[in-house]
């Protein structure tokens, strides 16, 4: 059983996503003290959209769309479309195994006399493939298929010409075992209620020389919500609690073409795991067995460091600072547009080696046409045994605009 184990966590844990380093990379990365983060169902926060997926998973403060529930759930607020929704599916982890996937669906619709709310919702499935459960021994115990779903309800408000706000609830199911004992534990699925707030600001009347332009802003901290635990004698983990902030500008070229530059940063809000003596005393750092909101406030400043110990037993603390603006993670890249029919995408992803090292060049196209619209991108690594190498999304979107004065009110 072990080998299906070490899968499963493999493919269930935040690392899991970590670029792996090659040959003539492995004296870099020794020199570096490796501290990632780990939380439960890190599905939650995988981009399920190719659209934002194309521009480097910078999705924050892009025009809003269907997939706007993951990103930003108060840029609907903003929405030109009476109502949207979105199919997508990406096949994922392909240079491990070949029967993991995710899949999303996802809608919204604006109501109100002047159209300044919107709700809608989203459901997010994430399937670990086929495991085949053993004993110590390789008896066969059971065949299963792990698997986690997130169901969201959002709603956002628009505040005025230029400011929205967005709030989600959701309700998170992780059955990693499916109630398989393990020694003395018995397992169970995991149950997590969470939420999500947001913020967006779109200000459309910008001029970049004799350019027209809209400048927009975006935050959001999603999957605030309680720990996961899988077993009834196992310490709980937290869930990948996650601040976005971003910002894009889009230059409105002529009638036809459009350019949208976009920006995203990226921090899990979760305690970092301190260094430990031989004796379990923490020598730097923070205890990260904590609730969730302290959890939360702990992380911007609770990253342990390097700590050296010398042949005569002295200990040496180094980079604390410096490790903790490692846990930034940096994203962005373009959007050309012509004529609303076909987009062509092109973006950059940036995590530190030793926060899990995902580097990686993103590219996708988009062609829409009446209501419909398809989408797909591309995820290109630098180092060939990654992971998330070669992973592909894809979409298809459906748009109704209604009457577009009475969508819109700025429009009238």
């Amino acid at each position: 059983m072990n080998r299906f184990i070490l899968l499963l966590l493999m493919t269930g844990s935040f690392a899991a996503s970590a670029q792996s380093v090659g040959d003539d990379q492995e004296d870099k990365a020794n020199q570096i003290q490796i501290n990632t983060i780990t939380t439960a169902v890190p599905m939650a926060i995988i981009t399920p959209d190719p659209r934002a997926a194309a521009i480097g998973d910078a999705g924050v403060a892009l025009s809003p769309d269907a997939a706007s529930f993951h990103w930003n759930t108060a840029k609907l607020g903003f929405a030109k479309e009476k109502s949207a929704f979105t199919i997508a599916y990406s096949p994922w982890l392909r240079q491990l195994v070949d029967d993991i996937h995710l899949s999303y669906l996802a809608g919204y619709a604006k109501i109100g006399k002047e159209k300044r709310h919107a709700v809608g919702g989203s459901l997010r499935y994430f399937s670990l493939g086929n495991i085949t459960f053993t004993d110590n021994i390789g008896n066969v115990i059971r065949e299963f298929s792990p698997n986690e779903f997130e169901l969201l309800g959002g709603y956002s408000f628009r505040l005025s010409d230029r400011s929205s706000i967005g709030m989600n609830g959701k309700f998170i199911y992780s059955n990693l075992t499916g109630g398989i004992n393990m020694g003395s534990s018995s397992t169970g699925p995991g149950l997590a209620g969470a939420v999500d707030i947001s913020f967006a600001h779109f200000n459309e009347d910008v001029q970049i020389g004799k350019t027209d332009a809209v400048w927009s802003f975006g935050t959001t901290i999603s999957n605030i919500g309680n720990k996961i635990s899988y077993t009834s004698n196992a310490s709980r983990d937290f869930l990948p609690t996650n601040l976005r902030i971003g910002t894009a500008l889009k230059l409105e070229l002529d009638k036809y073409n459009s350019l949208t530059g976009t920006l995203n940063v990226n921090k899990l809000l979760v305690p970092t795991k301190p260094i430990y003596d031989g004796d379990g005393n923490i020598l730097s750092g923070k205890d990260s067995d904590v609730g969730v909101t302290m959890g939360i406030l702990q992380s911007f400043y609770d990253a342990p460091g390097r700590v050296d110990i010398s042949s005569a037993g002295d200990t040496t603390f180094k980079g604390k600072g410096v490790e903790e603006w490692r846990e930034y993670n940096f994203s962005g890249g373009f959007e050309y547009w012509y004529s609303n029919i076909l987009a062509v995408r092109a973006g950059y992803f940036h995590e530190h080696r030793s926060k899990g090292g995902r580097q990686y060049l993103t590219f996708g196209a988009g062609i829409y046409y009446s209501v419909i619209g398809i989408d797909v991108s591309y995820l290109a690594t630098f180092v060939r045994t990654n992971p998330l190498a070669n992973t592909v999304r894809f979409a298809l979107t459906f748009k109704f605009l209604g009457d577009k004065k009475k969508t819109d009110p700025s429009l009238e």
